[in-house]
C-alpha cells in the first residue's frame, strides 16, 4: 500500500529549555527532508519561511528553532502561528523540555554557558522556565528528553514527523513508568494501577516483565485488573474523538504502578492494543522497565 501524501505544507516551530535536544531536534528534522533555520528571532519567522518557498512545488517542509538566543516572546510565537495558519500551512510547535536536574548534569557535562545570564546555572534555568511558561502552553507537542537518549529522542520524533503520517491524526504516546521515580513531565491523562496484587511478590515473577505473559496472565487474572481495564478504555473511547475535534496533536497517558516494571506495563500494552484496534496511531513506552519503545504503530 502506497503512503498517504501530505497534502499541506508543512511547518514545524522547534523550541524549549536549553538543554532539552532542539539540536538534535533539529537534525531529525533534516534527515525527514525539512528545510531547518537555527536560532531565528520570533518576528522573522512568516518571512523567512515566505522566501524559503514553502507552499509551492519545490519545498513543502519546514522547521525553524526559536528560542531564549533570539529573545522568543509568547506574543511573537503566537502571532508568527496565527499568520502561518492563515496562509494555510500546517504549523506545529513542538517544545522540547527536561528536569532541571537534567538540564544542569547535560551543561555541566558539555561545558557550554548557559544563553540565560545569571549568578548560577541553576538561576539561569530557572529564569528561562519562568520565561518560556506561556510558551510551554502554547505547544502542540511536548517532549520531555529527561529519561531520552539521542536515539530514543530520534525515533520518537520520527514517529510524529515521517512523512507518510496521515493528515491530521492525533498521536498517541502511552508511556508506563514507576511512581519511586516520579511521574513523568509530560501526560495528559495518568491512571494508577498500584491498587493491583503485585507481581513482584511472586519470586518466580519477579525477574519479569509485564511484556511476559507469565506477569500477564498473572495480573489479567485478578478480576479488578479487568475491570480497571474496561472502565480505562470505555473513558478513552469517549475522551479522544473531542480532543480531535478541538485540534490536540499528541495526547500523552502515564499509566503507574510502584516500580514501573509490572503492572503499569501490562495495562499500557493492553490499552496500546485497545486503541490500534480502533486505528488509531499509538506508541507505547517503557520507561522503568528497562524495555524501551516496545512498539510503534501507524494507521
Amino acid at each position: 500500500m502506497d503512503e498517504p501524501v501530505l497534502t499541506e505544507p508543512q511547518v514545524v516551530i522547534i523550541t524549549g529549555m536549553s538543554g532539552a535536544g532542539r539540536s538534535h531536534a533539529s537534525n531529525v528534522l533534516e534527515d525527514l527532508q525539512y528545510f531547518v533555520v537555527d536560532n531565528l528571532p520570533a518576528d522573522l519567522i512568516v518571512d523567512v519561511v515566505e522566501r524559503s518557498g514553502v507552499g509551492d512545488e519545490s519545498r513543502d517542509r519546514f522547521a525553524v528553532v526559536v528560542d531564549a538566543r533570539g529573545g522568543v516572546t509568547a506574543g511573537q510565537l503566537s502571532e508568527a502561528i496565527k499568520l502561518l495558519r492563515q496562509k494555510g500551512l500546517r504549523t506545529t510547535v513542538l517544545f522540547l523540555d527536561a528536569d532541571d536536574r537534567v538540564l544542569i548534569r547535560r551543561f555541566e557535562e558539555s561545558r557550554r554557558p548557559h544563553p540565560i545570564g545569571a549568578s548560577t546555572l541553576n538561576e539561569s534555568i530557572a529564569n528561562e522556565r519562568a520565561n518560556m511558561s506561556e510558551i510551554r502552553g502554547m505547544a502542540d507537542i511536548i517532549a520531555d528528553t529527561s529519561d531520552l537518549n539521542v536515539h530514543q529522542l530520534a525515533d520518537r520524533l520520527r514517529n510524529a514527523f515521517a512523512r507518510g503520517l496521515p493528515e491530521r491524526q492525533m498521536q498517541i504516546d502511552i508511556t508506563s513508568f514507576g511512581f519511586k521515580r516520579g511521574v513523568p513531565r509530560v501526560v495528559d491523562l495518568l491512571f494508577d494501577a498500584r491498587f493491583l496484587p503485585n507481581p513482584h511478590w511472586q519470586p518466580e515473577l519477579r525477574p519479569l516483565t509485564g511484556m511476559d505473559e507469565a506477569v500477564r496472565d498473572y495480573v489479567f487474572s485478578q478480576g479488578e485488573a479487568n475491570e480497571f481495564l474496561a472502565k480505562v478504555v470505555d473513558l478513552l473511547d469517549f475522551v479522544i474523538p473531542y480532543y480531535e475535534q478541538e485540534g490536540k496533536a499528541y495526547l500523552t497517558i502515564g499509566v503507574g504502578c510502584t516500580g514501573g516494571r509490572h503492572r503499569s506495563v501490562a495495562i499500557a500494552e493492553a490499552i496500546g492494543r485497545h486503541l490500534r484496534s480502533e486505528d488509531l496511531h499509538v506508541t507505547v513506552h517503557h520507561r522503568d522497565a528497562g524495555l524501551g519503545d516496545t512498539d510503534a504503530h501507524q494507521h
